[in-house]
């Protein structure tokens, strides 16, 4: 019994076009690598880019290999609709930029996986042209090396303004990007520019004069885009 299952698993092993199979995994490598240098250059997230985009190759890879091996099987395919329904995924994606290139990955791994790599190669290589001419037309510089700070205050208070003020009076760059409604206060997100530590250590003893329950978050974030 089991010397058959052997030989079944090899006689469908001999079905495989290992050349086109390779070709296609290199190809999916590529565009994937070309998309995460694309994503840490020009996208606009205010995550650390670099550490988003490194999920893109496993990313890739993985729905190609699966796409590569149901592509034949109808009783695969059903096997992985019933596997997925059982997976959660609890990964916040804040920002819709980032599904948006997360949706590209996806897609260069249906294609390379359902053996159309050329048609993928051509279409990404189009998608990320018309990407880049629309960032361009924009008129925004795409990179700049500067320190750039993302700054998240956590507080019981209601007043922004009297927030904002305060980053802005020791800051010499200051630029509001989220802000959440809690059930009492307000989160708030910014990207800041900051001249020394004695600056953020003068903001963190303000804002806690202002509120004991004010939590401040600094991170430095060098690439991201002003």
């Amino acid at each position: 019994m089991n010397f058959d299952f052997f030989s079944k698993n090899l006689a469908e092993f001999a079905k495989v076009d290992l050349g086109a199979f390779l070709f296609n995994l290199f190809v999916a490598t590529v565009l994937s690598t070309l998309l995460r240098i694309f994503y840490i250059r020009y996208g606009n997230a205010i995550s650390n880019r670099k550490r988003f985009a490194s999920n893109f190759l496993p990313l890739t890879l993985t729905t190609m290999l699966i796409i590569s091996i149901i592509r034949s099987s109808i009783e695969l395919s059903l096997g992985l609709v019933g596997a997925l329904s059982m997976v959660r995924f609890r990964a916040a994606i804040k920002d819709p930029e980032e599904l948006t290139y997360l949706f590209l990955v996806i897609g260069i791994g249906l294609g390379t996986g359902a053996n159309q790599s050329i048609i993928a190669f051509i279409a990404v290589l189009i998608i990320l042209f018309f990407l880049w001419l629309h960032k361009k037309a924009g008129g925004k510089r795409f990179f700049k090396e500067e320190d750039k700070l993302y700054v998240n205050v956590s507080t019981d208070l209601d007043n922004l303004d009297q927030i904002t003020k305060i980053l802005e009076d020791n800051l010499s760059y200051v630029e509001l990007k989220r802000l959440d409604t809690l059930e009492k206060g307000m989160d708030i997100s910014y990207i800041c520019k900051a001249k020394s530590i004695a600056e953020i250590s003068l903001i963190k003893t303000t804002l806690t004069a202002l509120s004991p329950q004010t939590r401040l978050s600094v991170i430095d974030q060098p690439d991201l885009i002003i």
